[in-house]
């Protein structure tokens, strides 16, 4: 690498808060479930001591520790792992259409649209942006 992808290194950072989040919700239980925008649903569900909430948290967890260590593998911190950079283009992707989920919500679905999801869709946003730019300078820097 020529240098350090201070974008990537942000976007590994961030997306490895919010994996240890999900982890932390799922210790916290029913409250937090509430507190962090999950649902009345799964809220009820962990208060009923069903694993299904935990198993749906974990799952994301897992897969955003996953798109962190990716994302530090673009920056050289880690070494490089499979499909590199066609892995970090789908993380990417999927944090911005994400993140612009809010606009349809907005137009079709106002009602929908409460507090958690804009602050979830802008920061999926603004990790998506930090992934564009990381991974783009990735690309460049191999290319």
């Amino acid at each position: 690498m020529v240098g350090m992808n201070r974008p990537l290194m942000w976007g590994g950072l961030l997306s490895l808060t919010a994996a240890l989040l999900h982890i932390a919700i799922i210790v916290g239980g029913p409250a937090w479930y509430r507190l962090f925008g999950a649902g009345e649903a799964l809220a009820l569900l962990a208060e009923e001591g069903s694993a299904i909430p935990g198993a749906i948290t974990a799952l994301i967890a897992l897969i955003l520790l996953t798109w962190s260590l990716y994302a530090f593998a673009g920056t050289g911190l880690i070494r490089p792992l499979p499909w590199l950079k066609g892995v970090l283009i789908v993380i990417t992707a999927v944090y911005l259409v994400r993140g612009m989920a809010l606009l349809p919500a907005v137009m079709f679905m106002p009602q929908t649209v409460d507090s958690f999801l804009i602050a979830s869709s802008l920061v999926c946003l603004a990790i998506g942006m930090l992934h564009l730019s990381g991974t783009r300078q990735l690309i460049w820097e191999l290319s």
